[in-house]
């Protein structure tokens, strides 16, 4: 299959402005949360409805013992793999110096492009999306034991919008547990229904924003005020569950996690789905769109 790519298309209507403004906004959400509907894929329309309400699902069991296995093994040959450190797409903790993800993962490594394209995986993406799908950004994470640090709240959707030219809220993530997730090792938080509210951000995107944010964001994150509001009226969800599980979320949920300070490590395989009618233009709030690796102008669809 020859590769799809365009030409970086004028921004249509910016139905989500943000860091355009010296103060913080709530938006409603313009765009459907569910695409698609039960009859098109594995996810049942209990399911579906939960993640229409909450904006997450959570799957107990993806990978079989052996995947897990075989996925294990690959993140460490991945970690341990000295001409790869030396490449832009790997990030370092920023006092360890411990790797803490490895971008375009579906391209550095077979293992978890088959993955990528593995019904299970790539077939609720569609169900759920209402269309084909293509890998916006795919990487492994890594939160080793004792120093692992946080992610700060934030909406994907705000980045990969203002930076990306991801036009609308037609995108959803699914992490895969190649660990154990607990309450104390740094799980995911999500804010249930957070993603039917925009928080639009301040602060003016600089260039080359991208080599700052990968280590620690700071522009594009919500204020105090704004995820005090969005907790108050719906809590907030921490996601554990056992290895080779898995979680899905739409692309604008407010979710966070904390440091890990325990002996137990928490390393996932993470791959944002876009849908092929959503495809990325000019960036809404950014002097230029990010590299490659972290929003990809490949808009073919997978498998």
């Amino acid at each position: 299959m020859t590769a799809l790519t365009t030409d970086f298309a004028q921004p249509t209507t910016d139905e989500y402005p943000t860091r355009k403004t010296t103060e913080p906004a709530l938006l409603y959400r313009r765009d459907p949360v569910v695409w698609g509907d039960a009859a098109e894929g594995p996810i049942d329309r209990a399911t579906l409805d939960g993640y229409e309400d909450k904006g997450y699902l959570q799957i107990d069991q993806l990978l079989t013992a052996e995947e897990l296995a075989d996925s294990r093994a690959e993140l460490k040959r991945l970690s341990e793999d000295p001409e790869l450190r030396r490449d832009e797409r790997v990030v370092v903790e920023r006092k360890s110096d411990e790797v803490r993800s490895v971008f375009d993962v579906h391209k550095i490594s077979e293992h978890f492009a088959a993955l990528v394209r593995d019904p299970r995986v790539v077939g609720r993406a569609r169900q759920i999306l209402g269309s084909d799908v293509y890998v916006h950004q795919s990487r492994v994470n890594y939160k080793p034991g004792f120093t692992g640090t946080d992610f700060y709240w934030h909406s994907d959707f705000e980045t990969w919008h203002a930076e990306d030219g991801m036009p609308r809220m037609r995108a959803v993530s699914i992490s895969i547990a190649l660990t154990e997730n607990y309450a104390h090792n740094g799980a995911l938080m999500i804010m249930p229904g957070s993603h039917k509210t925009f928080v639009s951000c301040v602060g003016e995107t600089p260039e080359g924003h991208y080599q700052a944010s990968l280590t620690k964001q700071e522009i594009g994150t919500p204020d105090q005020g704004s995820l005090s509001i969005l907790a108050d009226k719906r809590g907030i969800d921490v996601l554990t569950g056992p290895a080779g599980g898995a979680i899905m979320f739409d692309s604008n949920c407010m979710h966070g996690s904390n440091g890990n300070i325990t002996p137990f490590p928490r390393s996932n395989v993470f791959i944002v789905f876009n849908s092929v009618e959503n495809t990325c233009g000019e960036p809404f709030s950014a002097p230029s769109p990010r590299p490659e690796f972290l929003g990809s102008r490949d808009f073919t669809p997978v498998g």
